[in-house]
């Protein structure tokens, strides 16, 4: 996406904590806030002697994103009309607007403002716009793929308020249960009795190393059917009976299971898609265990959940998965989910116009979170940090730029073991300072929207030594940059509950009669 001179002006800024091996890494947090120093300074709001913005006449651009259980609000001063940056209003509002819409999903954009920078967007949000992903991809998400992303200029009235819709799940694990967790390159399976989890030696995880390989990519919804249920069924050896089923997949699922938008599917046609993806969950289920009740909900709020078990029942947590992709969910001081998506790895984090764009959005953006957050944040990185590794796993190499994740993990494991040699380990280990650079900086993000106490991190990407670099640079960037955010707690488990935390917690999700 070009960035026009006004956006290039305000908000590309340098971190206080470098990211090494990314010297050009402009976050998206602090592009927000010289913004708002410089419209307040615009507007005659900044007070020069005291570095502070004060109340002022601002002029306002609105939105709103409602969905089917909420509505999402939004107030961004912005430059006035006439102003030779107003471009950077514009920009910016692009931004915040996508932002929000993968926070909580939207079935339409409400716009309120100054007629020019309301167009501009209005242009942008459209089939053929800026946006073009997001406005094609949200009525699948929303599970209404026949009624198309609208947008309109409203007056302020117009408006509607904002809502959330709290979600309460399960959070015990009595009875026999299964769980499965899917993630972009493997299957992960748990059989659990009464809160104990029992052993299945080597049925824990399916990779292409295993006995059994999960390709995602595979136009097939019969193969994930099946590799699904074999999994399942190899766990549910190990239990008497079945008392209840729960599951984690990527994308946005429905209150009755329904696979209403997940990635783990990207080439299934969607004639198809609709025909035998939508209720897969639901057949899975039957399948293995016959009617017994049955909970799957996205990854990134498994991931919340586990961290609520994990932390003896703390809220305003924000779980982060940092797998294939960035998987992240949050819960709330009462330990419920808010109803949003959280599908933050689509979230922008870099504002630098020469950051990777990914294979999802197909060139349409550039500073994604899942090519900061996910494996392939490290594997992007892999070369530069003098990791050994094959000629096609050297970013940008067109094979590292496909929706595949299968180079990505057995690229993430050279990186792995290079951390165990002392020879390169120094320098493998600015991949892991620069990972958390990004990591910090994306926790200031989403504190501007989430009240985050406590951050549980799991996922592959954080196993071993170079996870405790990286979680120590992440706390390094927000007492030297955010010092407001500075008590926020750091937590992790041993390697083994990283790998599988969201599948112990998807156990728990269905509640028993």
């Amino acid at each position: 996406m070009t960035m026009p001179p006004g956006a290039m002006k305000h908000l590309l800024v340098r971190p206080a904590v470098p990211a090494p091996l990314d010297p050009n890494f402009s976050p998206v947090i602090l592009a927000k806030r010289q913004y708002l120093k410089a419209v307040a300074q615009a507007s005659g709001a900044w007070d020069g002697i005291l570095g502070t913005i004060l109340k002022g006449s601002f002029t306002y651009l609105e939105w709103a994103l409602p969905r089917a259980d909420g509505c999402a609000r939004y107030k961004l001063p912005v430059f006035p009309e006439g102003h030779e940056d107003i471009d950077a209003s514009i920009y910016l509002a692009g931004v915040l607007i996508q932002e929000m819409i993968w926070q909580r999903s939207a079935k339409s954009l409400l716009l309120c403002g100054p007629a020019k920078i309301c167009e501009a967007l209005a242009k942008d949000f459209s089939v053929d716009g800026k946006y073009s992903f997001e406005v094609t991809s949200m009525p699948n998400v929303c599970g209404t793929p026949d009624s198309p992303f609208e947008v309109k200029i409203v007056s302020e009235a117009e408006l509607p308020e904002a809502k959330d819709t709290p979600q309460v799940c399960g959070k015990s694990a009595n009875g026999c249960r299964l769980a499965f967790d899917l993630g972009k390159s493997d299957i992960k399976t748990v059989a659990v009795k009464d809160e104990e989890i029992m052993p299945i030696p080597g049925c824990w995880t399916f990779q292409a190393c295993r006995s059994r390989t999960f390709q995602v990519t595979n136009p097939d919804p019969d193969y994930h059917f099946k590799a699904v249920t074999a999994a399942l069924k190899l766990a549910k050896e190990k239990l008497p009976k079945v008392d209840a089923v729960g599951g984690s997949a990527t994308g946005t699922l429905g209150a009755n299971n329904e696979a209403t938008w997940c990635d783990i599917f990207p080439n299934v046609p969607p004639a198809v898609y609709k025909q035998k993806v939508v209720d897969i969950f639901q057949r899975i289920a039957k399948d293995v265990a016959g009617d017994v009740p049955l909970k799957v909900i996205n990854d990134g709020e498994v991931t919340a959940l586990a961290a609520v078990q994990k932390l003896g029942g703390k809220g305003n947590i924000m779980g982060i998965s940092m797998g294939s992709s960035e998987g992240a969910g949050y819960a709330n001081a009462q330990g419920n989910l808010m109803g949003w998506i959280n599908e933050l790895c689509y979230v922008k984090l870099d504002m630098n116009p020469e950051a990777p764009t990914d294979p999802w959005t197909k060139g349409a953006h550039t500073g994604m979170s899942h090519m900061y957050l996910g494996q392939r944040g490290a594997t992007k990185l892999a070369a530069k940090a003098g990791v050994k590794v094959p000629a096609n796993y050297v970013y940008p190499h067109p094979e590292m730029c496909t929706i595949k994740h299968e180079n990505h993990a057995q690229c993430l494991k050279l990186i792995q073991k290079a951390m165990e040699d002392p020879a390169v380990r120094p320098q493998v280990e600015q991949l892991y300072v620069t990972m958390g650079v990004y990591l910090g900086y994306a926790l200031a993000q989403y504190c501007e929207f989430y009240s985050i106490d406590h951050v549980m991190i799991l996922g592959r990407v954080s196993k071993g030594a170079g996870g405790d670099i990286m979680l120590n640079t992440a706390k390094k960037v927000l007492e030297t940059e955010f010092p407001e955010y500075a008590s926020m707690q750091f937590h992790t488990a041993d390697d083994h509950f990283k790998a599988v935390g969201q599948c112990i917690a998807a156990a728990a999700l269905p509640t028993l009669p």
